[in-house]
């Protein structure tokens, strides 16, 4: 990952001193959150979580390795057919379930502490702070703070004439700039940068996870010093698109997995947002021609947690 990256790759760990655990979600401030605000116009809202724990074909989409919430009844109407059932005065049934899940196995933002090489973590905290629970940089500092903003939604999908991206089909910040300029809005400093490239879509009409998992390759945005450099300049506090790893999964010309992981997330401390459902929105951005809103999100506040469930709020 150095050989990639370099020796003096773009970094912002120190830029919000030592003990930072937020790195670019410090840009969105009280007066973000206001220019957010002006976006709205027509009081439109759009969740962008995904299905959790959907039973039925094709279930979840999740990063391999990983396996989909498991859910279950631990009281229901059928309790109450014991004898042994508690009674409440007036004859009150409920009920109850719970559920083990990858904290990663939904719509999620990743800690900054998620992912790292060289040891380091974001802010050059050890990743020996990692074992048996993320003591620095985890998920709950993002949680706390929570993030709201002027989010603008680019379409790739749509910009290239697709319902969806093709496996591997990768694009960068140029590509990014012109399909935005296409649509007629402009991408401006502290952005919260939203990407679609269909691939929910794709994930639910296909319906088919053995050919989607086959050759596993996701679209995305590739890796280049430059597009590094462009995050930096824009001051990007966080990036959201339709994909589990929102990045193509191997960069195309050297084979190394994931380096957008570890140059935006672990060296500029970009949070990182991933499987969101983006079609709807889409659909509305296009139909009136506003591809800018407000963006609202906050994780589940996990203690140490290395990334969290989330389900964004867009109000147009």
């Amino acid at each position: 990952m150095r050989e990639l990256l370099g020796d003096d790759a773009p970094s912002n760990w120190g830029k919000w001193g030592p003990d930072d655990e937020l790195g670019c979600l410090n840009y969105l401030d009280a007066g973000e959150v206001l220019r957010g605000v002006q976006h709205v116009r027509s009081g439109e809202v759009f969740t962008l979580q995904i299905h959790m724990g959907r039973t039925e074909a094709p279930g979840d989409p999740l990063w391999p390795g990983r396996e989909g919430i498991k859910r279950q009844n631990v009281m229901d109407e059928g309790t109450w057919d014991s004898a042994d059932a508690p009674q409440f005065p007036g004859g009150l049934h409920y009920a109850d379930d719970t559920a083990l899940i990858f904290l990663q196995g939904s719509t999620q933002y990743d800690a900054l502490g998620h992912v790292w090489y060289d040891g380091k973590l974001w802010n050059g905290y050890d990743a020996r702070s990692t074992v048996d629970a993320m003591d620095r940089a985890s998920v709950l500092p993002i949680a706390e703070k929570g993030v709201v903003g002027r989010g603008v939604l680019v379409d790739m999908a749509r910009h290239r004439g697709k319902e969806w991206l093709d496996k591997g089909e990768t694009f960068d910040h140029t590509d990014l700039e012109a399909a935005a300029q296409a649509q007629g809005v402009t991408l401006e400093p502290h952005d919260v940068l939203v990407i679609r490239t269909g691939w929910m879509k794709y994930w639910y009409e296909l319906n088919d996870p053995a050919t989607f998992y086959t050759d596993f390759t996701e679209p995305g945005l590739t890796y280049s010093r430059e597009l590094v450099e462009w995050f930096q300049r824009k001051e990007i506090p966080n990036l959201v698109t339709d994909t589990i790893a929102n990045e193509v999964t191997s960069e195309p010309h050297t084979g190394v997995a994931l380096p957008l992981h570890c140059a935006l997330m672990r060296n500029l401390g970009v949070a990182l947002t991933e499987i969101a459902w983006l079609d709807d929105l889409a659909e509305a951005c296009a139909a009136d021609g506003r591809w800018s809103f407000l963006y609202a999100a906050a994780p589940l506040k996990v203690v140490n947690g290395t990334g969290a469930p989330v389900n964004p709020i867009v109000i147009r």
